[in-house]
This record gives C-alpha cells, sequence and structure tokens, in this order.
C-alpha cells in the first residue's frame, strides 16, 4: 500500500507541468492545422480542389515537423514562462521560435518532399504565429478582463513617477491579487512624458496637476515612487498632495530601487520629516546638555 502512495506522488504533476502538457498539445494541433488552413485557402477553400501532391506532401512532413517545432519551443522556453505575467521578452520569443521554425518548413518540406504554392508558406507562418501567440496572451486578457470587471470595488490610485521605481509599482499593483487598488493616473514633472501611457495608464501632467486630477479620478491614495529626488523637491510635492486629503505613501529612497525592493509593501507613510523640504538637522545632544546643564533657561515661541 506504501509503495503504491510513493508511486502516485511521483506520477502527480505540479500545477506548471499540466499547462505545460496542455501547450504542447495544443501546439502539435497548431503548427500542423495552421500550415493545413494555408493550404486550403491558397484552393478557394475547396479540399477537393486541393491537388494529391501538395496533401500528400504536407501529411508526410507534419510528423517531423512536430518534433522539430516542440524542440525549438522548448528551448526557447514558451513552456517554462509564466504566462500571467508575459510581456515584451516572452513575445520575442515567441516571434524568434515562429521565425525559425518557419525556415524549417520551407527547407524541409521543399527540399525532402517538393514545392509548395507561395502563399501556403506566407499564409501558414503567420496562421502557426497567431495561433501559438493568440493562446499564451490570452490568459493575460482574461485576467485584464477580471480586473475590469471589479473596478467599481477598488481604491483608485495617483502615482507620482513615471521612472523605473513608478513602472514596478505599477505591476506590482496590476498583477497583485491580494491588492485591492487600482492607478487610475501617473504624474511626472516631465513634460515629454505628458500625454502618454504606461500599461494602459494616462500620464496627465506635472506636479501642478495633481489636485485638479485627484478630483477627476476621485482618488483615495497617492504613492509616490521618486526615490531619486531631493528633500526640497519632495516636500513641495508631499505639500501639494497633503492638501489633496487623499491617503499618501512614500518609497523612502534609492536603495529600495538598487535591491530590486520596489513594491507596494515597501511604501511607507508619509512623515513629518518628509515635509521639512531639507535634510533634517541633527544636533548634537551631549554638547547641548553641557551648555544648559545647571542653568536657567528661557523657551520661547510655541512651535
Amino acid at each position: 500500500m506504501k509503495k503504491q502512495e510513493r508511486t502516485t506522488k511521483k506520477i502527480k504533476l505540479e500545477h506548471w507541468q499540466s499547462i505545460s502538457l496542455l501547450l504542447i498539445l495544443y501546439d502539435i494541433l497548431a503548427v500542423n492545422l495552421s500550415y493545413f488552413i494555408a493550404l486550403w485557402l491558397r484552393f478557394d477553400g475547396m479540399f477537393s480542389s486541393i491537388p494529391k501532391p501538395y496533401y500528400e506532401a504536407w501529411l508526410h512532413f507534419a510528423p517531423i515537423y512536430t518534433v522539430l517545432c516542440l524542440v525549438v519551443f522548448w528551448f526557447m522556453k514558451l513552456y517554462r514562462s509564466l504566462w500571467r505575467f508575459a510581456s515584451v521578452t516572452e513575445l520575442w520569443h515567441v516571434l524568434v521560435s515562429s521565425a525559425i521554425t518557419c525556415a524549417i518548413h520551407v527547407l524541409g518540406i521543399t527540399l525532402i518532399f517538393r514545392r509548395m504554392p507561395l502563399p501556403y508558406y506566407i499564409l501558414g507562418a503567420l496562421i502557426q504565429f497567431i495561433m501559438v501567440l493568440g493562446i499564451r496572451f490570452s490568459y493575460r486578457l482574461l485576467l485584464a478582463l477580471r480586473r475590469s470587471g471589479s473596478k467599481d470595488s477598488k481604491t483608485n490610485v495617483m502615482l507620482i513617477g513615471a521612472g523605473s521605481a513608478g513602472q514596478m509599482i505599477l505591476r506590482d499593483i496590476q498583477h497583485a491579487n491580494e491588492v485591492d487598488e487600482q492607478v487610475k493616473c501617473i504624474i511626472d514633472d516631465n513634460p515629454n512624458k505628458w500625454n502618454r501611457f504606461i500599461d494602459g495608464i494616462p500620464i496627465v501632467g506635472g506636479r501642478d496637476d495633481i489636485l485638479k486630477n485627484v478630483e477627476k479620478y476621485k482618488i483615495k491614495k497617492i504613492y509616490i515612487a521618486i526615490p531619486s529626488a531631493t528633500a526640497a523637491q519632495r516636500g513641495e510635492i508631499l505639500n501639494i498632495c497633503k492638501e489633496s486629503g487623499c491617503e499618501l505613501k512614500n518609497l523612502p529612497g534609492m536603495y529600495q530601487l538598487m535591491l530590486g525592493e520596489v513594491t507596494v509593501s515597501a511604501m511607507q507613510d508619509v512623515s513629518v520629516v518628509d515635509l521639512l523640504g531639507r535634510e533634517p538637522i541633527k544636533a548634537d545632544l551631549n554638547e547641548v546638555f553641557a551648555f544648559i546643564n545647571g542653568q536657567r533657561v528661557l523657551v520661547t515661541g510655541g512651535g
């Protein structure tokens, strides 16, 4: 009985392995169906019009092409990527894989069997690329649709800073299921970035536009992600933000960016020191104590 339990544990696949297996089965269908559709379209969508030599060439080359495609896709990490976080890197991998397999198909079927019609090569490569890419990025699309469906219940956030730190905070909010927030707009003092978008979020202007956009987008929280700003610059921005009545969070310094710790959880509440607009003055308390010890002291001012 124990041996059977051990065998069952060994056979059990991880979730990502199950997904990879399903992708492999899908790709076997996609890489062959795409070129068959191309052949079918070349002859006006009529199967009976396809010449037998062309059909037999496609049919006999299909097993060879399938194996070669799976090998290329495996080495290009198409079965080991986290597609829910797919980005330009994954898109590039699919593009390169499609280019390599397209070249393999053109050379292989032409040299081993026969030359096929030109539309067969072009349409086949295009359809294959769309099918291979589409299934992988569809998961991101479904997640985006699900997030858009629950937007009303989320807290609206304004992000200040469209640099590297700001982009990391934005993506952390977008991808973290446990964060019940959504970034509605971005503020940055660089005019070259205004009226442009990062991951679909508009950069609406500079610090002078903070208050009007807080009202426009019904902002409840403001995240300040400008670790390279001086104390004076940070103080000016915070003084504007505190007039909005929003909850303020601040990314303290450059070390988070250097260590890759730029996340929503790394944001801290704004302190009195942040509002000074300068570096805090640190007094030598031992020297002060020695100066006033045993003396009568008059304190003026109520600050």
